[in-house]
C-alpha cells in the first residue's frame, strides 16, 4: 500500500466524501495524515470546508488560500509540495473530476513519479458520463491523459444521495466488477453508508467500505 492515495471521479461521484472517510480511518489507525484539497471543480463540496472537523482527528488539511474559498477557480498552494517531501505523512488527495482538475494534479507529475502512489477512480452509476461502462472507460482514459497518471483502483459508489437503496449499491458493485475485469484494474471497494451495511454485505463482490456523511448540500446545512 502506497503512502500517497489520490481520489478522483466525475462530478457527483462522491469522491470527496470517500477521501474524507479514508483519511479519518487512517488517522484512527494512528497514522500521521494529510489531506490535500485539489478540487477546483465543485465549490459546494470541498474538503477545505471541513478543516476544523478534520483537525479534531489531527489531520493536516492542505487547501487553497481562504480568500479563494467558494471561488470557481482555486489557486493550488505551494504547500502541496511539502507532503511529497515529508515522507512521515500518509497523504490523501481529493482531485477535481474533470480534465481541468486532472491537469491541476498533473502539474505535480514529476513528484508522483518519484515514489509509488495509488489512484482511485470513484464511480457513481447514477451520474451522467459514468452511467454505463463504455462511458466510464472513456472518462477514466480522459482523466489519465489529463493528469498523466494511471488509475490503479476502482471504487463503486453508485448512490442517489439520501434516497439510496440496497438495489443501487448491488447494481453498482456488479457493474464495477465487470469493468474491473475489462480494464484489468482492481475493484478496491464498494461504498455504502453505515446504516446499509447489513443489507448489502452478503450481496457484493467488492470489499465493503462503510462511510459517514460529512458533506451536506447547501440546502441541508441549516435544517
Amino acid at each position: 500500500m502506497s503512502r500517497i492515495r489520490v481520489f478522483t471521479g466525475h462530478f457527483g461521484s462522491g469522491k470527496t466524501e470517500i477521501a474524507i472517510n479514508y483519511a479519518i480511518n487512517l488517522a484512527k489507525e494512528g497514522k500521521k495524515v494529510a489531506i490535500v484539497d485539489l478540487d477546483i471543480v465543485n465549490p459546494y463540496f470541498c474538503v477545505r470546508d471541513l478543516k476544523t472537523e478534520l483537525e479534531k482527528y489531527n489531520i493536516r488539511v492542505v487547501s487553497s488560500n481562504p480568500d479563494f474559498v467558494n471561488a470557481e477557480l482555486m489557486v493550488v498552494p505551494a504547500e502541496v509540495l511539502s507532503v511529497f517531501n515529508d515522507k512521515s505523512y500518509d497523504v490523501v488527495f481529493d482531485v477535481g473530476g474533470d480534465d481541468s482538475g486532472a491537469i491541476g494534479l498533473g502539474q505535480y507529475n514529476r513528484y508522483f513519479k518519484e515514489e509509488p502512489y495509488d489512484m482511485y477512480f470513484v464511480i457513481n452509476g447514477n451520474r451522467p458520463f459514468t452511467s454505463n461502462n463504455i462511458d466510464t472507460k472513456e472518462y477514466i482514459e480522459m482523466i489519465q491523459r489529463a493528469s498523466r497518471l494511471k488509475v490503479s483502483h476502482l471504487i463503486s459508489n453508485t448512490n442517489l444521495s439520501y434516497e439510496t437503496t440496497k438495489e443501487h449499491i448491488v447494481k453498482g458493485d456488479k457493474e464495477v466488477s465487470k469493468l474491473s475485469k475489462d480494464l484489468n484494474i482492481p475493484h478496491a471497494f464498494t461504498v455504502c453508508t453505515k446504516d446499509l451495511v447489513d443489507e448489502v454485505k452478503d450481496e457484493i463482490s467488492g470489499k465493503l467500505f462503510p462511510i459517514d456523511i460529512f458533506m451536506l448540500p447547501p440546502w441541508r446545512k441549516y435544517e
